[in-house]
């Protein structure tokens, strides 16, 4: 075939039809308000935080397998219309180290604009000081039943796993496409894929919004400081909160706290439903003990 037909071809391709959404943020005194964007697929990436195959908290487990199959649903439709998706599993490059997406990440060229300190966390934005924290996650936020709880650290230790920390990849839920998709724990190789690939809008999905989410180097605060149009899918994530702690309301109540502190702070939000139609993903009422 000839090089002139080829380009012909090429031309031909259809090109993606944008992400129409609808960005949500607050003012400090709570009032919420929208904006609509349209997000160039080309110019997109989904980060996937700490979606571990386990955790130390039993209803932590319950909640991400009852969420993981929209996620799924989530990254297809966006790599589908040729989004990059980067998995992020902290802590457990092991499994990946020889796969074509993890070479992926570490192959990209360093960027010539590498913000200082992108790799380490990010604990707080000045936009945030001006503000009372919502929840109180000084326990680390576990809300198991605690005869549930002992009997979980007691079958991973019998795993031969760390009961604090029984995480070895990513849960097998979501699939990961090597010909596309890239896969690592670190700020700077996700700041140099974002560069590498021109990418000015990043969503986040994944657990958990009050830590992981927003303070990992390739997190919420990170992104949003360094002039990354990013934002949280605020239907495809969950908190690390106890219900005994401060303000004394449901997990689920806490999670929502939280959101509307970063929506207020340091990024907007959107849903999933913007991109997959229908509604946007809710728990069931009560998971594990509220």
């Amino acid at each position: 075939m000839s090089l002139v037909l080829i380009l012909a071809n090429l031309m031909t391709l259809p090109h993606a039809e944008p992400f129409h959404l609808t960005l949500q943020t607050r003012a400090a005194d709570g009032a919420v308000s929208t904006r609509k964007e349209s997000w160039d697929p080309k110019a997109t990436a989904v980060i996937v935080c700490d979606m571990w195959d386990l955790h130390h908290c039993l209803n932590a487990v319950r909640r991400e397998k009852e969420m993981a199959p929209r996620v799924n649903d989530f990254l297809i439709r966006c790599r589908d219309a040729g989004v990059l998706i980067i998995h992020a599993p902290s802590e457990c490059m092991k499994p990946y180290a020889e796969t074509p997406a993890r070479k992926r990440a570490q192959a990209a060229p360093k960027a010539a604009n590498l913000p200082d300190g992108i790799g380490v966390w990010c604990k707080v934005i000045p936009a945030e000081e001006k503000l009372k924290y919502p929840i109180d996650q000084t326990d680390g936020g576990e809300d198991d039943d605690p005869a549930e709880h002992a009997a979980w650290a007691a079958e991973l230790k019998g795993k031969g796993l760390n009961p604090r920390a029984p995480w070895t990849k990513q849960i097998d839920v979501l699939k990961i496409d090597q010909e596309r998709d890239a896969i690592t724990d670190s700020g700077v190789e996700v700041w140099n894929l974002l560069e590498q690939h021109k990418i000015k809008n990043v969503a986040l999905v994944g657990v958990h919004v009050n830590m992981c989410v927003v303070g990992r180097p390739f997190g919420l605060r990170q992104l949003s400081r360094n002039g990354k149009n990013a934002v949280l899918v605020r239907d495809l994530t969950d908190s690390m909160y106890n219900p005994a702690r401060a303000p004394m309301v449901s997990h689920h109540r806490g999670t929502e706290l939280f959101i509307e502190h970063l929506e207020k702070a340091i990024c907007p939000t959107i849903t999933s439903d913007q991109v997959l139609g229908g509604k946007p993903f809710a728990f069931k009422p009560v998971t594990g003990k509220d």
